[in-house]
């Protein structure tokens, strides 16, 4: 394909897309087909000459669609939104244009820079404290992950560095596999199984403390954790706190916490990985107050802000500690610029798991200027009013009940009754594919989940879904009773 072709195919996979999008509706939103549907229907290795762009182009609907969950569809209710937009869209076809690989500050300087000041517009929207800004010459700074998973996973090696340091200058006869075996973390029992698995790869024990009747970890349960372990000879280092939890997205109680990680030199993870982007609306910000005490934060742009994935934006309040835990310097990755204080914040390298990096900035950019802070408001603002409209449909049918409280784009309800019957309620509704849902648990309880995820879902598309589940429920309870009377 030389340049001329690829103007002309540019153009159409553009339409395809567009059209894609337009008409995502039409759509059945959860495939019908079985696991190991796609090798049939391909050949069985690559083939030796070229095929033609439009051989590959209509295997996209005959083979790729078929198989695709429609997370942008109206009708998609499952997990969290997967963010989306044309900006966004138009900024990563850019990026694969240039496609640089953003390593150092002399790999690409714009690559390195653009990203470094749309961390600092982006923590000016949820007004983070200065300290996480890299401005002209902070002590933090911000850097965007793949996702929320290598974020806690990055700050919780920092911390484990920083601690074994520490330590050893504490009590020099101590060897690091000595001070590593004593190491614990800790996270809310509703964290994400991300926490538990950045501990597995760092190779630290790692434990739950209890959350509260709100689902939410409070400095109380913390401290009595803590107190048990110091006592048991152990060397608590690091807490990862949830804002927004996955199944119900309950908040940690982060006035409470922040004090005891700061008094205890424990690191202070804060994973905000969904409901950060709420916090640019001035009625939401209170939900992250406490951060000033957080060693890190992160939050994901690619869930509800309008940034297609891969971007998750995280800050350090001292970059030096992020640095000191990876820094390795090859004479091949050393540029004569690199002594300079001001680009200590530049050599993003050393801020994450991998050397390469795309020019993943350029979304965001893209993004923020073409949204302003007032539309990407906006778009929070109906994505929570989405969710109360559909809170309040639930309250209206005694047959249902609302199992946690409602304070951004997730609604978790059931079915009064046994976990069997909401299983059974659940199965019948991704059977139906009109919408797809995903369960949770609380606690002894298995949860319907509803978030509001398509960014062009409407309050129509809610009142469906409700009818839909409200009907599905009817037939349900009918055979479900006659069929478990006689028992």
């Amino acid at each position: 394909m030389d340049a001329a072709e690829f103007r002309k195919r540019g153009k159409e996979m553009v339409d395809y897309v567009a059209d894609y999008l337009e008409k995502i509706d039409k759509r059945q939103v959860f495939p019908d087909v079985e696991p190991g549907y796609l090798r049939p229907l391909i050949a069985d290795c690559a083939p030796q000459d070229p095929e033609s762009f439009e051989d590959v182009f209509k295997d996209i609907e005959k083979i790729i669609m078929p198989g695709v969950t429609h997370w942008h569809s109206p009708y998609f209710f499952a997990y969290f939104p997967a963010a989306s937009s044309f900006p966004a869209l138009l900024a990563d076809m850019l990026c694969g244009g240039i496609g640089c690989v953003g390593f150092s500050w002399a790999s690409s300087p714009a690559c390195t820079e653009l990203e470094t000041v749309m961390l600092d517009w982006l923590g000016k929207m949820i007004n983070l404290p200065q300290e996480f800004l890299a401005g002209k010459d902070g002590q933090g700074g911000g850097v965007i992950q793949g996702s929320a998973s290598e974020a806690t996973l990055v700050s919780l090696l920092a911390a484990r560095t920083k601690t074994i340091r520490r330590v050893q200058s504490e009590k020099p006869e101590l060897t690091e596999a000595e001070i590593m075996g004593r190491l614990v973390a800790y996270a809310s029992d509703q964290a994400h199984s991300s926490v538990e698995r950045a501990a597995l790869i760092s190779a630290v024990k790692i434990k739950n403390v209890p959350s509260d009747d709100t689902f939410s970890v409070c400095g109380s349960a913390l401290k009595k954790v803590l107190d048990e372990d110091k006592a048991a000879g152990l060397i608590p280092f690091f807490f990862c706190a949830t804002l927004g939890t996955t199944p119900c997205c309950s908040f940690d109680k982060l006035l409470e916490l922040g004090p005891i990680c700061n008094k205890e030199n424990i690191w202070m993870h804060i994973d905000a990985a969904y409901a950060g982007s709420a916090f640019i609306c001035p009625e939401f910000r209170h939900l992250l107050n406490g951060v000033e005490f957080a060693d890190s934060f992160n939050f994901n742009p690619h869930k509800w802000l309008l940034v297609n994935f891969d971007c998750s934006a995280m800050w350090v309040k001292k970059r030096s500690d992020l640095i000191g835990a990876f820094k390795l310097e090859p004479l091949y990755l050393q540029h004569h610029h690199q002594e300079s204080g001001a680009l200590s914040s530049l050599w993003l390298q050393h801020w994450q798991i991998p050397l390469g990096r795309r020019f993943r900035s350029l979304k965001l950019w893209f993004v923020l200027r073409m949204y302003g802070v007032r539309g990407l408001q906006e778009h929070i603002r109906k994505h929570v009013r989405l969710s109360h409209q559909f809170e309040h449909l639930v309250l209206q049918d005694e047959r249902f009940e609302i199992c946690a409280e409602v304070v951004l784009g997730l609604v978790c309800f059931r079915l009064k009754g046994s976990n069997e019957l909401n299983e059974a309620l659940l199965k019948s509704i991704n059977e139906a594919k009109k919408i797809h849902l995903v369960p949770c648990h609380l606690r002894e309880k298995f949860v319907l989940r509803f978030a509001i995820c398509s960014r062009t879902v409407e309050s129509a598309h809610i009142n469906f879904a409700w009818q839909h589940i409200s009907q599905l429920a009817t037939d349900l309870l009918k055979t479900w009773e006659q069929n478990h009377h006689h028992q």
